[in-house]
Formats: C-alpha cells, sequence, structure tokens
C-alpha cells in the first residue's frame, strides 16, 4: 500500500517509543506499507527533525535519530511532483502532501491533522487521509 507519511507522524514516532505513529514507521521499515517521498517531503522531515525542540524531547539519541531517519528515507519511494494543485488546502504548507500522494498513486496520506485535509477544495478519488491509529486499525 502506497502511504505518503506527514512530518507530525514521524515526529511523534521520534518522541514516543510506543503508538500508533512509531508502528507506522516500523510497518515503513518493513516494506508493509511504501511511503512515497518528495524533494519538499524530504526537506520539511530533515528540518523539523533537527530542531531543537524536537531533539530537546526526543526519547532516543541524536545518532538514533540520524539512523532511524536514513533507513526511513531508504525504504521511500521517490516521485517527482510535477502538476501543483493549489490552492487546495486552508494550510499552504500541507498542498504538497496532496500533490506527492497524487503523483505517486498513494492510497493514504497519514497525517495527525485530519481536520485541514478535510476542508480541502479537490477530491481525489482513492485518496483517504487516516490517522496513524486509524491506518493500524484497518490492518
Amino acid at each position: 500500500m502506497r502511504v505518503v507519511v506527514d512530518t507530525n507522524v514521524l515526529v511523534s514516532a521520534v518522541l514516543s517509543p510506543e503508538g500508533a505513529s512509531r508502528e507506522v514507521i516500523r510497518r515503513c521499515l518493513l516494506g508493509e506499507y511504501d511511503p512515497l517521498m518528495s524533494q519538499a517531503l524530504f526537506l520539511e522531515h530533515e528540518a523539523v527533525l533537527s530542531r531543537s525542540d524536537i531533539v530537546g524531547h526526543s526519547r532516543i539519541t541524536e545518532e538514533e535519530r540520524r539512523v532511524l531517519w536514513a533507513a526511513f528515507a531508504s525504504r521511500c519511494r521517490w516521485v517527482r511532483v510535477y502538476y501543483l494543485w493549489r490552492p487546495n488546502l486552508p494550510d499552504e504548507a500541507d498542498n504538497h502532501l496532496i500533490e506527492l500522494a497524487v503523483a505517486g498513486g498513494a492510497e493514504i496520506i497519514v497525517t495527525h491533522n485530519q481536520r485541514d485535509f478535510s476542508r480541502t477544495e479537490l477530491r481525489f478519488p482513492g485518496l483517504r487521509v487516516l490517522t496513524p491509529s486509524h491506518l493500524i486499525a484497518e490492518e
């Protein structure tokens, strides 16, 4: 199953040793999910994972975060986004997730931010937005 993993899911997995976000990342690493990656999402993940508020609250070391990030990125299928679907979401910063999902044929965007995605101007058949716990519950 092709998925787009929002940055907030990756951050939650780093901050908490348990929970659905950690399980989603684990399943990506094991090849159970096929995560998609774009340049925009890669840069966002990298920037957020290096923020001092994340680093300071992380339960894993900086080296462990680097290893996890590298392992996750290596499992991702890289997708070039050629067409921008904007404006679409109330939060401009989230539009790139829909663009990646559409370009890569993802079935699901995994995010803790369902509220903003529910207010999208355009609908894409077959693309769902689920929280990590809802995704895990479907399996």
